[in-house]
């Protein structure tokens, strides 16, 4: 039987996730930032690891969104952050081995959005991520260094399938290497198998909303000053990092009720070999 999940946030700062553990495993990464106690709205992202809440994009304008740098509130059971457009509610049930977190958008008829539940894991150098097979897969621009093909001129991304779109590996961490590459897999569901006996899943559902779960495998390719390890797995509403880049049901829209419900899966126990 999987160890029971704990989840711990931080509404003071962001809503982030500081940890997310299973028995005696922790699998958020963690960096110490100290600069992120003060960071204002629209700043630059400032990255502590975690879980962070992007929205109403990832890349782009403002930077990992909106949500990650302001005040969190609990009203009951529910925590609440209000930004310009519109308010990001979110309700956290832990169920033995699984979490259930409800989420709730209110904004305008019409309002576009990415949400990315920007998980940082804390993984080692043979930790494997299954996704369903066949599923078609957008690298981004970092990745044209590792690829045997040129990168089409004003292209945003290129489409392949999982699990080697253009024959580049992301189911595969593996050591530090100096890369770092983005991607979004066209999925609700991905798995980590790190160790024989450690397994973590997540998975988003959205009724009517397009679903995904972005990669980032920054094996010391980033930042370019600095440069550190970081391994994301974070389900999406949407199907790209930057708003602006959406095009026809790539991006959630806020329907004429104003309001847009889903909900994040997180198991401790994923159920695959």
């Amino acid at each position: 039987m999987a160890a029971p999940l704990r989840i711990t946030a931080d509404l003071d700062h962001g809503g982030r996730w500081t940890s997310l553990r299973a028995g005696d495993r922790e699998w958020l990464w963690r960096r110490d930032a100290p600069e992120r106690a003060a960071v204002p709205p629209g700043a630059a992202f400032v990255d502590g690891g975690g879980l962070e809440e992007c929205v109403p994009t990832v890349r782009g304008t403002p930077d990992h969104g909106d949500a990650w740098a302001r005040r969190w509130h609990r009203d009951g059971d529910t925590d609440r952050v209000d930004c310009e457009r519109f308010r990001l509610e979110r309700r956290i049930r832990v169920l033995g081995d699984r979490a259930q977190i409800d989420y709730t958008l209110t904004a305008d008829p019409g309002f576009r959005f990415v949400w990315a539940a920007h998980a940082l894991l804390a993984l080692s150098e043979g930790a494997v991520l299954h996704a369903a097979p066949g599923a078609s897969t957008r690298l981004y621009p970092e990745a044209a260094p590792l690829l045997k093909e040129p990168w089409p001129v004003g292209t945003p991304w290129l489409e392949g399938e999982w699990p080697a779109p253009h024959g580049l590996r992301l189911d595969r961490f593996g050591p530090d290497d100096g890369t770092a590459v983005g991607a979004v897999v066209v999925t609700n569901r991905a798995c980590v198998h790190d160790g024989p006996e450690d397994r973590l899943a997540l998975s988003v559902q959205a009724d009517g909303q397009p679903v995904s779960v972005a990669l980032w495998r920054n094996l010391g390719g980033w930042p370019e000053e600095h440069p550190y390890r970081s391994t994301g797995v974070e389900p999406m509403l949407g199907r790209v990092f930057d708003l602006a880049e959406a095009g026809d049901g790539d991006a959630a829209c806020v329907p004429p009720s104003g309001e847009v419900g889903w909900r994040l899966t997180v198991t401790a126990d994923c159920g695959c070999p």
